[in-house]
């Protein structure tokens, strides 16, 4: 007998859809104390970078808000029996917010609380996890530390940058309900080391070694970044991936091409002047002029990121852009979502702009 093919769920595929349109590119301003704690530094380094863009399936992004979820239930079942839970900073009514010296490093804490029966008068870092059957049963067996050394490691970072003693780490099983609660000390050693590696990736011009130089080794083929790392694919292009843009102090970005200062919008968008970071090439640098990088590519041809200097791209009139308004467009045949490649020159927008009652609309002359 045939099989017959599984039943459409057209329902449950339109949620998962719908997850999947409002996902971001996940990418994240700061370096955060979440992945300090991964044992490969290039993988952290080419995150910190942007270098490849969240592509998560709808069921993931839905797991994702459960443990979002799952917090204020944390919460709630703290204050029921009579723990003082401050989920939000007094001074600002927001999440807690934790950043390094440079503002480049640090995380949101879940909560710092106290009146915990094993220690009433001591606050604690919260940090609130849920967990599989699987996981939650090494996490019983072995501890925070052992088990989950991410989530460790971030307790240590958040306990050196708020300047406590201790963290109370509570977990869940999703499968059973089950709780498990651990109580942790500040390691000041381990949140010294932990601010120096954080330091050290995010000056990094060039991404650190490879925890393995197998594209099959276990960690690597679970990476986010395989492609990248192995596979010779080119990061995404933005500020975070070009030569020209640097991390600098008060955890802001700055570009050396055009001389200011990069919001996050701007980051993002990037602009007609990119240039990859070399590292960023899988392939042999060769020549380099002002604005242009040429490089030997394995088969032996050459490829040239950017266009020589004494070569200006042409620039044309349009409808105003979008974002800024402007109506200067870089034209680069062939480039981008629009079949002449329009570019706005103000903000590196591509091939996106207001039609004439939209634009009537926003107070813009079209």
């Amino acid at each position: 007998m045939a099989t017959l093919p599984p039943p459409s769920s057209p329902t449950v595929s339109a949620i998962y859809a719908a997850y999947e349109s409002a996902a971001d590119a996940g990418y994240r301003a700061h370096l955060g104390a979440s992945l300090i704690g991964g044992e490969c530094e290039r993988a952290i380094w080419y995150s910190f970078r942007w270098a490849t863009r969240a592509r998560h399936t709808g069921r993931l992004l839905r797991l994702f808000e459960t443990g979002h979820l799952a917090e204020a239930r944390f919460v709630a079942d703290l204050r029921r029996i009579g723990v003082t839970v401050l989920d939000v900073d007094p001074a600002t009514g927001r999440q807690w917010t934790l950043r390094d010296a440079g503002g480049h490093f640090g995380g949101s804490m879940d909560a710092v609380a106290k009146g915990f029966p094993e220690a009433p008068q001591t606050w604690h870092v919260c940090e609130f996890k849920t967990h599989s059957a699987k996981s939650f049963a090494a996490l019983t067996a072995e501890g925070v530390e052992k088990s989950k050394p991410l989530h460790w490691a971030q307790m240590q970072a958040y306990m050196q940058l708020a300047g406590l003693d201790r963290a109370f780490y509570l977990a869940v099983c999703k499968d059973t309900d089950a709780l498990y609660q651990e109580r942790t000390r500040h390691d000041p050693g381990a949140g010294l080391r932990i601010l120096a590696k954080a330091a050290r990736i995010i000056g990094a011009t060039r991404p650190p070694a490879r925890i393995s130089q197998d594209p099959a080794w276990w960690q690597c083929r679970r990476c986010d970044h395989h492609a990248v790392c192995h596979g010779g694919a080119a990061p995404e292009r933005h500020c975070r991936s070009c030569l020209h843009a640097s991390p600098v102090q008060g955890g802001d970005w700055h570009c050396a091409r055009h001389a200011a200062p990069l919001d996050r919008r701007m980051q993002e968008a990037g602009c007609a002047a990119h240039l990859y970071l070399p590292d960023f090439v899988a392939a042999e640098q060769i020549d380099a002029g002002e604005d242009w990088v040429s490089y030997r590519l394995a088969d032996g041809t050459e490829w040239r990121d950017g266009v020589p200097a004494a070569v200006a791209p042409a620039v044309v009139s349009h409808g105003p852009c979008n974002r800024c308004g402007g109506n200067a467009y870089v034209v680069r045949p062939g480039k981008g979502p629009h079949a002449f490649g329009l570019t706005c020159t103000s903000c590196g927008s591509a091939g996106r702009w207001l039609g004439k009652a939209a634009a009537a609309a926003a107070g813009i002359a079209a």
